[in-house]
């Protein structure tokens, strides 16, 4: 398929996806009840039935969208965790989380969107992030840019002097060798703070009111279309090793590093190699 997709694709998965949150996700906000809400891997890890419903609807309506297409979503993977392995396969593969920031969702908190990304064999082409409570549509094609609402996205660099606002991966979902690099952000001009959605806190980089995120998990749903959008409004991202965040590895180094600018993004690594030892 190349490494382009067109404009008309751009638009057609905004509008599918649009329909899918206003028919699965919107209606139960802050309506869910108990039933509705179901334990994963224990309570910090939460699936809804918004969740599954909007997954169904988004494989249908996306694979249908570019035949000969297949989709990695976070809720088949669950079920299925074989099925992830699509992303290192030939066919063009669809990333989706269908409520990404479910706590957030759960509690009632606008935090929460839908990410969709589409990639072929490892990269990226294409980025869409729905927040409906916000009112935020967010696209990136790869080599057009990134846009927010319409409105072009420039991440840019942070103001002189102040500290870097950077949103840290949960204590919850770090490990002790993860936690000991992380605690090299407590230092003198950074402002870390515990991140909520993935995909938000990328569309806070892509927007300038954050300056990085670092995050210790590596599922691709999670960090694709943030990952296109911030790179297309011309950030920069890596890992500890060095290289780059490939959405078709599973072996990625951890934790790693999105950010608005070279600068920042190698303060970033080297406070957390630092830590590391």
């Amino acid at each position: 398929m190349g490494h382009m997709i067109d404009e008309e694709l751009v638009v057609a998965v905004e509008k599918a996806v649009r329909e899918v949150a206003a028919a699965e996700i919107v209606p139960r906000w802050r309506r869910l009840a108990a039933h509705e809400v179901i334990e994963k891997n224990g309570p910090h890890d939460l699936v809804t039935v918004a969740d599954r419903e909007a997954e169904i609807r988004l494989t249908e309506a996306l694979t249908a969208l570019l035949p000969g297409s297949v989709v990695v979503g976070e809720e088949a993977v669950h079920a299925d965790p074989a099925s992830y392995a699509a992303l290192a396969g030939d066919a063009p593969v669809w990333i989706v989380d269908p409520v990404d920031g479910t706590r957030q969702f759960v509690r009632g908190e606008d935090g929460f969107c839908t990410l969709v990304a589409l990639a072929h064999r490892g990269r990226l082409l294409g980025s869409w992030t729905y927040a409906p409570a916000r009112e935020q549509f967010a696209t990136a094609r790869l080599g057009h840019g990134a846009r927010l609402n319409g409105r072009v996205l420039t991440a840019g660099s942070p103001p002189p002097g102040a500290a870097l606002r950077v949103a840290v991966s949960h204590p919850d979902f770090t490990d002790d060798r993860q936690k000991r690099a992380l605690l090299g952000l407590w230092t003198e001009g950074v402002a870390p703070r515990a991140c909520g959605s993935a995909g938000l806190e990328y569309l806070a980089i892509a927007t300038g009111e954050l300056e990085a995120t670092v995050f210790s998990w590596d599922k691709a749903w999670d960090h694709a279309a943030g990952l296109l959008l911030v790179t297309e409004a011309g950030g920069v991202q890596r890992t500890v090793a060095g290289e780059p965040y490939r959405v078709d590895s599973d072996a990625n180094a951890l934790p790693f590093s999105a950010a608005g600018d070279e600068r920042t993004l190698e303060r970033i690594l080297s406070l957390l190699a630092g830590a590391a030892g």
